[in-house]
This record gives C-alpha cells, structure tokens and sequence, in this order.
C-alpha cells in the first residue's frame, strides 16, 4: 500500500513512520488515516520490534490540526473527529510495540498530543512543544487536557494549556515530558541507536512491561501488583524466557525471537 502524506520505512526490527505533508506537517484527515494504516501493517509484521515517529524536514514534527478542516465543522462532526484521533492516540499508546516519538521541530496542539500518545520522546534541541488551542477559542481535543496534566502535573498543564505558550526542549525535558534532548543532527542517530537497542530485547517482555505500566498506571495498587504478577507468569513460559536466562548463565547475548 503507498502513502501520500506519510512515509514508512523498515530496517530489521526498526520501523520509521515520517509524517510528509510539509511545510508543517499538519495532522489533516488523511495523516489520520495513513498512520492508522501503517499500523494495521506493522501490527501483521512478525518481523517488526519498535516504532519510531518522526516529522519530515526539520522545522516541524507536527504543527497539529489542519485548521481549514476546523473551521468547516459543526459541533457534532468536530466531537466525531476528536473521537477519531481519540482512536488513533489510544492505539498508538496502547501498541503492542514500543513507540519512539522523534521530535525534531516544533510539536504543537495535536502534534504535541501525538507525542504524548507516544511511549518514549526524544526531542532536538530545536523542538518545541506546545497547546495553543486556547489562542483559538479552543480546548486541546485530541487527549492534551488528559494526558499532559498526567505526564508533567495538573499545576504546570493548567497554565501552559490556559495560556497557549509554547516552550523549548530544555523545559520539556525539565517538566518530564521528554526523556533526552539532543543535538538537531544527532537525534535520528540517537533515537535509532535506541531502537535498535530495544529492538534486540525479548519482545513478549517488552509488551508486557508496557500493558503493566500503561494499565496499572489507571488501578489501585493491588490490583496494577495483580497485574504485574499475570504478567509475570505468562513471560515466563516464553521461549524468549528460556533464551534469556539459558544466555545470562552461559555468558552469551541472548538471541531473542519475540515468542
């Protein structure tokens, strides 16, 4: 299947989603649909281990919602997109692959939701972050009231949401909102080198982990150590399991197969 508005790339484990709709790579409609079609595809790939999503270019990762889009809805169909990219963000968040957010330019309204709908976020030191729908008449749709206040904390969400400023990758990065800033032209090096890190632990761990952080992270304690413990328990039957401790007691890399 052909893209026209992203790009999608494989290199052993390692996919690359590039949103490609420039100047600003806007998160029109069509960019809604392709990243859930890249999805669909790596989801039936055995072969692919983690995700990386990028902005094509260097000045914009995504500058958010396609404002002539907006403007043409009524209330009922802009409640009926936000459902949409609601869909979208939660599958990516929920993804049985680790997901890598590479920020390389400015990440505002529904582009900054993006990232947050991401698992790890890498950003260059030329990223921005922002939700400016307030400057709109607007409220951020696409998960920013809800995923922001969880990631940084309600006090500092309320204000940068309620002012709509934007803010660098440094403070980003203080906030907790991303994980490492780099250099502009070492981000893609730095977030590949990850990935292929990642891409050569034992995959059924990897998406164990993310079911145990992400869904315990929304139940009590007892409950999210309940779901720790399924887990556990159904890692260790893997062969990834055998592989891995078979490799630890014989001093050798694990060779790891994602089942």
């Amino acid at each position: 299947m052909s893209f026209e508005q992203i790009l999608k790339e494989q290199d052993g484990g390692v996919v690359m989603i590039t949103i490609d709709h420039p100047p600003l790579n806007v998160l029109s409609a069509q960019v809604g649909r392709e990243l859930g079609e890249a999805l669909d595809q790596i989801d039936d790939d055995p072969a692919a281990s983690v995700v990386i999503l990028t902005g094509s270019g260097d000045r914009a990762f995504a500058a958010g919602a396609d404002i002539r889009e907006l403007q043409r809805l009524s209330g009922s169909d802009a409640e009926e997109m936000t459902h949409r990219w609601h869909r979208l963000f939660r599958r990516i968040e929920g993804f049985r692959l680790p997901v890598i957010a590479a920020v390389n330019g400015v990440a505002l309204g529904g582009g900054c939701e993006l990232a947050m709908a991401c698992d790890l976020r890498y950003a260059s030191e030329k990223a921005r972050f922002g939700q400016p729908e307030i400057n709109l008449g607007l409220v951020p749709g696409w998960g920013g009231t809800q995923r922001l206040p969880r990631l940084i904390g309600r006090g500092r969400a309320l204000e940068l949401m309620m002012t709509g400023d934007m803010f660098d990758a440094a403070e980003a990065h203080r906030l907790g909102l991303v994980n490492r800033v780099t250099e502009p032209e070492d981000l893609m090096e730095t977030v590949g080198e990850l990935a292929g890190r990642m891409a050569a632990k034992g995959g059924v761990a990897l998406a164990s982990i993310k079911t145990c952080v992400n869904e315990g992270l929304d139940q009590g304690l007892d409950e999210a150590l309940a779901l720790e413990a399924r887990e556990f328990g159904a890692v260790s039957s893997t062969e990834d399991k055998a592989e891995g401790i078979a490799a630890f007691l014989e001093k050798r890399p694990a060779a790891f197969r994602g089942r």
